[in-house]
């Protein structure tokens, strides 16, 4: 099996996955860095040079955030919608 196949890169990166978090005794805390990375981008988008008091920053950045997640759950629906209508043809 090639390692350019997908069900071979599936099948290494959950071994790789579950090996990683079966050492892990505390997920909240290994995973808050990339957390507050991903909330950091939100925070920059609306405010990058800082100039906002910080409950406006927090309140943008959550909009942002909202809309971010709003924009992949639509390109979700439209491309189960694609794959939908491609079955049926």
């Amino acid at each position: 099996m090639p390692a350019t196949d997908p069900t071979h890169r599936f099948m290494a990166a959950s071994i790789a996955a579950n090996t990683r978090w079966a050492h892990e005794p505390d997920r909240t805390a290994a995973t808050a860095p990339g957390r507050a990375a991903f909330l950091a981008r939100f925070l920059d988008e609306v405010d990058p040079e800082r100039r906002l008091a910080p409950a406006e920053r927090e309140r943008r950045a959550e909009s942002a955030r909202r809309a971010y997640f709003m924009q992949l759950a639509l390109r979700s629906a439209r491309a189960r919608r694609a794959r939908h209508a491609g079955d049926a043809a």
